[in-house]
């Protein structure tokens, strides 16, 4: 029964340098590790169903606080029997607590210590989103993991900003971590993660890093990362930012990324993502292959019967040609931006699984040369 299974453990099940393969055991099913998530944002992972996410190979999904509680609203979501009810998807569901959405409103949100007021983007209705009401939210929504309520401000602004910034997000962890214990069966059942932050400066990161220990969470993510400040920058903090977290408890990249930055992450300790590149390239014509990227509006593919991934044993490669994927997307055909979609969620898993396999088999740096050559070239 699902009651006897553990609220969250994290289990590393074997290591290789820095890289590591485990599972998360949550009540409702367990996550491999490194996992991606694909991302749902208003309770759909977009172009595809539910049963058809899973059959990828996802284990868990990620829903949007900010955007589920502007529409159609956490409690309207909680009548309903939460999201899992709402949008028919039985595996764990991690929500994000809305501050990165509400960063991207700078024009129209007004910051205190109590949180964040912002005019909605579809109607201008105000709104106020606090540490308090974020857990409430994925409380009503039913998160299985709920993200601490933070604010993200972009790696190019002023140190001393940032710094302030980062002990404002430190402060409301706390808060977050209070409100989500006062949760009652929610939190007995669901796990909380902090987010480090400190954008690119070593030593935010690293008080960054001790307040969220000191209040303790079951994960711990890595935010302030894939706002523009590009590969080589991310991966200069991820050399040191996922050694300043417990290694007993899952570290999440958010936000990330391009399939060349997922095995970079790994490489450096990280063991979940998420991003909407997948799922946002497929509806775009970008397809994600073991050779590279592939913008199938291009014209070289109006005639061309080849697979798309000859490598690839999803649905679409071993259905379509290439010219039809083409086809479809030069005439806006909504199958077109399903069927890319789901390789592209394939592929994803694809590069999970043998990024698991490759560290449980002591080989994951001969597995990522391999895949950069493949794909970068």
């Amino acid at each position: 029964m699902a009651s006897e299974r553990p609220r969250f453990e994290f289990t590393v099940a074997a290591t290789d340098g820095k890289a590591r393969t485990g599972t998360i055991a949550m009540r409702r099913g367990n996550i491999r590790t490194p996992a991606f998530m694909p991302v749902g944002t208003a309770a759909t992972v977009k172009a595809m169903k539910p049963e058809a996410v899973r059959a990828t190979g996802a284990d868990i999904i990620l829903g949007n606080t900010y955007h589920l509680m502007l529409r159609p609203g956490a409690e309207r979501v909680a009548r309903l029997g939460g999201l899992h009810e709402f949008m028919r998807w039985k595996r764990p569901i991690l929500t994000d607590s809305g501050g990165y959405q509400v960063m991207s409103l700078s024009d129209l949100r007004k910051l205190t210590e109590e949180g964040v007021e912002f005019r909605s983007h579809l109607d201008g209705s105000r709104h106020m989103l606090t540490p308090e009401r974020s857990m409430e939210i994925q409380r009503l929504l039913g998160s299985d993991i709920v993200m601490a309520f933070d604010e993200c401000p972009r790696a190019d602004r002023p140190l001393a900003e940032i710094e302030a910034s980062m002990e404002l997000s430190m402060r409301w962890a706390k808060r977050s971590r209070d409100a989500f214990d006062a949760g009652g069966e929610h939190a007995a059942n669901a796990a909380l993660f902090g987010i480090q932050q400190g954008a690119l400066d070593k030593g935010l990161r690293e008080r960054s890093a001790k307040a969220l220990r000191e209040i303790g969470f079951d994960g711990y993510a890595i935010g302030g990362l894939a706002v523009g400040e590009g590969q080589e920058a991310m991966f200069g903090v991820l050399d040191y930012a996922p050694d300043m977290l417990p290694e007993d408890a899952p570290r999440y990249l958010m936000g990330v990324g391009k399939p060349d930055d997922l095995v970079g992450a790994v490489e450096r300790g990280v063991d979940m993502f998420d991003c909407v590149l997948p799922t946002r390239s497929g509806r775009n014509g970008q397809a994600f292959t073991w050779d590279g990227p592939v913008n199938l509006r291009n014209a070289r593919h109006a005639e061309d019967k080849s697979p798309l991934d000859a490598r690839c044993p999803c649905p679409t490669c071993t259905s379509y040609s290439r010219a039809y994927l083409h086809h479809l997307q030069k005439s806006g055909e909504i199958l077109g931006a399903m069927l890319v979609t789901e390789h592209n969620l394939s592929f994803y898993q694809q590069l999970m699984q043998g990024m698991r396999e490759a560290i449980a088999g002591g080989t994951f740096a001969a597995f990522a040369a391999k895949f950069r050559a493949d794909y970068l070239g």
